[in-house]
Formats: structure tokens, C-alpha cells, sequence
């Protein structure tokens, strides 16, 4: 095998088995496409005749529940985080989490064709830089990135920041909720629920050697324990947000919110706080750099010129 050839091969760091994650990550991505369209129906029918920039209220929360498009939406993304889930057991966060962007241009497309809105070319452009973006960063992951057994000092440093990103959220919406916008719901989730992916990935890898004596979790345990916790409050105020930021922009937007932001935030916590990209070169981390700014620019543009944002 000629040297340059044999140094490529060598640089990809991701397995056989671990690639088995990726086809596994791109139909979840499918899944999450089809039930966003479907909750953003149903949150749109029950919050079209009310002012729901505040967020919505405790009673349209539970008149969702009698929307069956949003329910089945809410299956659909359940079956998604299966997969979700899945793909972390087999690959790195890095690598399987940017996936979910593919779930942007079949929610565009979609959302398109249902509402008759047609995307003019600053939106097309946008969604181009969020998935070219995102395409490069897990191009650059899949022959960099490794997983590395999680520390206690790591899980602790999730979980600090975690807690000071609740406060800060929970802070802001108590405060300033009336003066929100779309996108502060859609940065809001995306923050959030990539710190779940995160947690899922550490829950999923240390599950695994947690040491029971009886029925008592040894000491170490416990923050096993406390990441789950964190995962469910994430989640619970994460998925509030995604509600709030369908009655408030369009499908696609929220899309692009969740699967750049999202992955970019678990990405940053995988890279800087458990060492998956320990072993990249120079040259990766600055393209990982380039690329997440590429990907955040397009979500912010399709925020400004989506015809459904123009209000």
C-alpha cells in the first residue's frame, strides 16, 4: 500500500462497528423531520388564535394532548431518540449527534410544499451553510474523533455547567419571557438538548459498570444518578421550548435550531470537556471551528429571510 494511501487509512479513527451508528443516526433524522412537521401543526391549531410569544400556557399545553397530529408528532420524535439513542451506543457523540441537519432539508422541503410557501434563495443559501456546515464538522470527526472512558472529574464539569445553563434559562424566561422571540425558544432547546445528548451519552456508557451491593449504588454511582436527573430537567424545559418556538416560527427554523445548535453544543462538551478530539491535529480543531461557525451563520440567516419569519 503506497505511504500516503496507508496514512489516510490510518487517520480514520472510526470502526466498522462504530459506523453501523451513522445509518442508524440518519434515520432518526427522518423521524425527527416527519414529527416536528406533525407538533407543529397541532401547537399551531391550538395556539393560532392567542398571543404566544410569553410561551405557551399551562392550559394550551394540555389541550395538545387532544391534538392527534401532535401526538403522533410526539411519537414519532420518541421513536427518534430510540434511534438517537441507539447510534450514541455504537459511536462518538461527535460523529453521530451533527447527523440529525439532514432532518433540516426534509423538514424544508416538507414544510414547503404543505404551507404553498416557497423557500426564496437567502433560505435556500441558509440551509445550504447549516448542512454544509454540519457535513463538514462530522467529516472532520469521523477521522478524528475517539471515545474515551468518561471521568468523575468530566461527569462533574457537565454537570456544574448544566446546572448554571438551567438557572441562566430559567432566569431569562421568568424575566424577559414577553420580549421573546422564535429564536431565543429555538437557541433555548437546542442549548438544552444538547447537553441531554451528552448526558445520554455518558449514562448509556457508564450504565454499563455501575456496581450495585444489594440494592445500594456505590458512592461513584451516584452521579450516574444525577446525570439522569439533569437529563429529564433538560428535557422537560427543552421540549417546553421546541413547543413554544412552533408557535412561533416555522417548522424548518426550529429544525435548524435543534440540529445545528444541539449537535454543536455536545460537539463543543465532547471535544473540550471529555476529550474525544484529544487526539486531532491542529488542523481539525480549526476546521472544527470554521465549520460550527458556517452551520450557526445559517441558522441565524434562515431566521432573518424564511418568508414564515417575515411578521
Amino acid at each position: 500500500m503506497p505511504p500516503e494511501l496507508a496514512s489516510i487509512t490510518e487517520s480514520i479513527s472510526l470502526t466498522p462497528v462504530q459506523a453501523i451508528g451513522i445509518p442508524i443516526a440518519l434515520f432518526g433524522a427522518v423521524l425527527i423531520s416527519i414529527g416536528t412537521q406533525l407538533q407543529h401543526t397541532g401547537v399551531a391549531r391550538v395556539g393560532s388564535t392567542v398571543d404566544t410569544k410569553a410561551g405557551l400556557s399551562i392550559r394550551q399545553l394540555l389541550a395538545l394532548a387532544a391534538q392527534p397530529l401532535w401526538v403522533g408528532g410526539t411519537l414519532m420524535l420518541g421513536l427518534a431518540i430510540i434511534f438517537q439513542l441507539t447510534s450514541l451506543g455504537f459511536a462518538p457523540l461527535i460523529v453521530v449527534q451533527p447527523l440529525g441537519a439532514i432532518a433540516l432539508v426534509v423538514t424544508a422541503i416538507v414544510n414547503s410544499r404543505q404551507t404553498g410557501v416557497k423557500l426564496d434563495r437567502a433560505s435556500i443559501r441558509a440551509i445550504v451553510l447549516c448542512v454544509g456546515g454540519v457535513g463538514l464538522f462530522v467529516t472532520i470527526a469521523a477521522l478524528t474523533a475517539k471515545s474515551n472512558p468518561i471521568t468523575e472529574v468530566q461527569l462533574r464539569v457537565v454537570l456544574i455547567i448544566l446546572a448554571v445553563v438551567l438557572v441562566a434559562f430559567a432566569v431569562s424566561f421568568a424575566l424577559l419571557r414577553k420580549r421573546f422571540k422564535a429564536i431565543f425558544y429555538i437557541v433555548g432547546a437546542g442549548v438544552l438538548f444538547g447537553f441531554v445528548a451528552t448526558l445520554a451519552k455518558v449514562v448509556i456508557d457508564r450504565v454499563k459498570t455501575l456496581s450495585f451491593a444489594g440494592f445500594q449504588l456505590a458512592p461513584e454511582d451516584w452521579l450516574t444518578v444525577l446525570c439522569v436527573v439533569g437529563l429529564l430537567v433538560a428535557a422537560l424545559l427543552g421540549s417546553y421550548f421546541v413547543q413554544s418556538a412552533y408557535s412561533n416560527g416555522p417548522p424548518d427554523l426550529v429544525v435548524a435550531g435543534l440540529t445545528v445548535i444541539d449537535p454543536l453544543v455536545a460537539v463543543s462538551i465532547g471535544i473540550i470537556v471529555l476529550g474525544e478530539a484529544s487526539q486531532a491535529p491542529l488542523w481539525a480543531i480549526l476546521a472544527f471551528v470554521v465549520a460550527g461557525a458556517i452551520a450557526i451563520y445559517g441558522v441565524l440567516l434562515l431566521a432573518k429571510s424564511h418568508p414564515q419569519s417575515q411578521h
